[in-house]
């Protein structure tokens, strides 16, 4: 097809526009009214030497509301969620070769320029949208990771890392990170590599074994596909290794004995066969293949250790989700929360919906989403980004079998009724394409929406249209048909579908003005805020008569009525430890739920690793969640974690336990989570998650030393001496040390986890550095010359960059710079 001179016209200019977005303030001189926080930042677009003569808009993605903009020549609208327009005022005109800055005020704060969303688009009547080159994303040589070249850099701490008179935090900065890294102490030397580190383990007297010529493996109870993967780590030869089916030990747990020639593993299941292999496995990374004599005793605990991955708000396909499987195998959790569906997509083949997966699984720049979802999140509006796309029946298939073949469960989830925005768009093409068939009964059959219904809400990501009707029999025939068929899909893959998280989360204000629900509320005297906790007992009823345990976030579910609700409930608490997380979780466990610490103090993987505002990742719930925090954290007494964990504003703050936890219940276990709204690559994933997804499963699988022994109704204050600093200081060190170990475990299996950059400081013209985990490789350099490598102080003169660098040397983290 030809292209028009109008579209060329938009084309050039897409091309060449300058698009500069940079961040003033955090702490500007006033906020409008009711606006508590706010911050100001500009938007700087220069225009190419021809400008079209055609009107055009441009769109872009901010996930903070816009309050005001101060512009001359521009106008600022919200499309829905986080999409906005900026049109050229009437009667004004744009010169070529000028720039022009647009003042923008939005709500709340903007502490790392990774915030910022990619991809504005040009856009004209008539013609095809455009992606503003200079809003792309780039790749970073030496880190691999992705950059936004188009967001300037933020320097001015006093303006930029606070926005709250009380806020305490500071950025870690090289000479900041040298302080805390020095304070932590050098690495254990390594003699059980082993990670999570097993409950007991001694190192005999005896001949060493050589494990050189391989195993010779003998099965007596198992079968040797049961723990095939767990296997195919080793070196197979000669050595006999037995591995027998051993009455007396705890699920999930294992005896491993190397002596006198042989390796031999007692296991009580297959899950504990597995987790002996992969312990011998690490052991040999340590120590090589002739191991001094070892026993090891070892079982969880707890019976829950998850990691959530959303695939919903940016896609990561199978090969992304296969790798991390066999990492969570390697590591022991054995719990996969799978995040499906939410506003800004739909991530699963439904053979019977078929618009889920084609409307709802991709963003394009199709505002009346007829073929695709709006743009959301800065999304490449590209068919085939990265970003866009679904796991088939297939996909899903090959899912379940790598996981069920490492003892691992995948729970699915698809949020509802608020986020839901994907499944609604998905189903308003399917209806209007069966009205046009004349079909009004199939067209309204899976509808979620009530034509009728003018209420008028904003969800907590400002949408006004994520919200499925919870009072139209149509809802709830969509939920069954889509539950069915992912039972339907398990039960094919031979992996029963045992639990299915709703969601349940974050329900705007809807249904007021709905007459459907006026008609519910009505007949059975409720409230509109009490419908949502109607319709989760009503799911969770429906997935009970199906043999299936219902899944939730704990905000939701705390508001149904136990008594209505099912037996096995599975509650997600994800309140931050100042933040009510304490009472919720222990009040949820005493309704005999199983309670699963989502904590983001302890495990919002989204978050950033440390306050800089070169890291990636949201910032609601904490300004930082680095691996000592991770490690330290104290999962069977909350209260407790206020010696350790400030609060958002960096300021110590005891924690009560208001809601005791009663006698018989207890914490089921502990899941990371990561959410993707700003996690656009899978090398990003591996960022996010590793190191610190390592603490947490040794914090999963094993009680830290320093956790004082719950006492019910007993609050603690920061740095409480009842938590004893001396131990977790001595249980990182050890940490420390077999991380040397993981990270070259990493490295093979192709994980891009975060290298922190080295803590450094100048003193008297010497520079000295040391890094997160003592050990990793640092190198510096002076004035852009050559890198070299850092083996101890050294005289420099100047200003001096320095970086980490893995194990294998391929990867290097960001690098920072010190001055005298």
């Amino acid at each position: 097809m030809a292209v028009t001179p109008a579209q060329a016209d938009l084309d050039r200019m897409a091309a060449t526009m300058g698009y500069r977005y940079t961040i003033l303030t955090n702490r500007p001189a006033s906020c409008p009214t009711a606006t508590p926080r706010c911050f100001d930042a500009d938007i700087a677009i220069t225009m190419p030497d021809a400008v079209p003569g055609v009107p055009f808009e441009i769109r872009y993605s901010l996930v903070n509301p816009v309050l005001r903009i101060d512009s001359d020549l521009f106008d600022n609208r919200m499309v829905n969620g986080d999409l906005n327009i900026l049109t050229v005022k009437p009667g004004q005109s744009l010169k070529p070769g000028q720039t022009y800055h647009i003042k923008l005020t939005a709500v709340g704060a903007f502490f790392s320029r990774n915030h910022m969303m990619p991809h504005a688009m040009l856009a004209a009547p008539g013609l095809v949208p455009r992606v503003i080159a200079a809003t792309r994303t780039g790749t970073d040589a030496e880190t691999g990771l992705e950059t936004l070249p188009f967001v300037a850099p933020m320097t001015d701490e006093a303006a930029l890392a606070r926005s709250a008179p009380d806020d305490r935090t500071v950025w870690r900065t090289p000479e900041r990170a040298f302080a805390l890294y020095a304070g932590r102490g050098a690495a254990t030397p390594v003699d059980v590599a082993i990670l999570p580190r097993p409950m007991t383990v001694v190192r005999p007297a005896g001949a060493p074994v050589d494990l050189s010529k391989g195993l010779r493996v003998t099965m007596q109870g198992f079968a040797r596909a049961a723990i095939a993967p767990a296997l195919a780590g080793l070196p197979m030869g000669t050595v006999p290794l037995t591995i027998r089916k051993q009455a007396g030990i705890a699920p999930e747990g294992y005896r491993l004995t190397v002596a006198d020639g042989r390796v031999t593993i007692m296991a009580a299941d297959a899950a504990g066969a597995s987790y002996a292999l992969r312990s011998l496995t690490q052991q040999m990374a340590g120590e090589g293949r002739t191991l001094r004599p070892l026993t090891v005793e070892d079982a969880p605990r707890y019976g829950f250790r998850g990691l959530h991955i959303d695939l919903a708000r940016n896609f990561h396909g199978k090969a992304e989700i296969l790798k991390l499987i066999e990492q969570m195998a390697a590591y022991k959790l054995n719990r996969l929360h799978l995040h499906l569906g939410d506003d800004e997509g739909w991530r699963l083949q439904i053979a019977s919906l078929p618009e889920l997966a084609e409307v709802g699984a991709y963003r394009c720049a199709d505002l009346s989403e007829k073929t695709c979802l709006q743009p959301q999140l800065g999304a490449d509006p590209a068919r085939d980004a990265a970003t866009n796309g679904y796991l088939t029946a297939a996909d899903y298939s090959d899912i379940l079998h790598a996981a069920a073949a490492r003892q691992i469960e995948v729970i699915p989830s698809f949020d509802m009724p608020g986020h839901s925005r994907a499944a609604i768009r998905s189903m308003e093409v399917r209806y209007q394409r069966l009205m046009a068939k004349g079909d009004r009964a199939g067209a309204e059959r899976y509808r979620l929406v009530e034509p009728g219904d003018t209420t008028r809400y904003s969800s907590v990501q400002h949408y006004d249209d994520n919200t499925l009707n919870v009072c139209i029999d149509s809802s709830y025939r969509f939920i069954g048909a889509v539950i069915d068929a992912i039972a339907a899909l398990h039960k094919a893959a031979g992996v029963p579908l045992t639990t299915y998280h709703i969601g349940a989360d974050e329900t705007a204000g809807a249904w007021k003005d709905s007459p459907a629900c006026k008609v519910t509320m009505e007949r059975e005297g409720l409230q509109p805020q009490q419908l949502g906790a109607r319709f989760i007992e009503r799911v969770a009823g429906d997935l009970a008569r199906r043999g299936i345990a219902v899944a939730g976030w704990s905000d939701g579910l705390g508001h149904t009525d136990p008594a209505r609700m099912p037996t096995a409930v599975q509650t997600n608490i994800w309140s931050g430890l100042h933040g009510g997380g304490v009472a919720e979780a222990h009040g949820q466990a005493n309704r005999g739920w199983k309670t699963v610490l989502s904590i983001p103090d302890l495990g919002y993987f989204d978050m950033p690793y440390a306050a800089d505002p070169n890291e990636t990742g949201y910032d609601w719930a904490s300004r930082g969640v680095d691996s000592f925090q991770v490690f330290g954290f104290m999962p069977g007494n909350l209260a407790a974690n206020a010696a350790l964990i400030p609060n958002i504003l960096a300021q110590p703050k005891p924690i009560a336990d208001t809601v005791p936890l009663q006698s018989g219940r207890a914490i089921a276990g502990i899941q990371a989570q990561l959410w993707s709204e700003t996690v656009r690559r899978d090398s990003q994933v591996d960022y996010m998650l590793f190191p610190r997804l390592l603490a947490l499963a040794e914090r999963a699988w094993r009680k830290p030393e320093w956790e004082p022994a719950y006492v019910a109704g007993v609050g603690y204050m920061p740095g409480d001496v009842r938590v004893d600093h001396a131990r977790l200081l001595a249980g990182w060190r050890d940490f420390a040390g077999r991380m040397g170990v993981q990270m070259r475990m990493l490295d093979r299996a192709g994980v891009t986890y975060r290298l922190a950059p080295p803590g450094a400081r100048i003193v008297g013209g010497t520079l000295e550095a040391n890094a997160e985990f003592p050990g990793t490789p640092i190198e510096y350099r002076t004035g852009g010359t050559a890198w070299r490598r850092y083996d101890g102080p050294v005289a420099v003169m100047g200003a001096v960059d320095l970086r980490t660098r893995t194990p294998d040397g391929r990867r290097a983290s960001r690098t920072v710079t010190v001055s005298p």
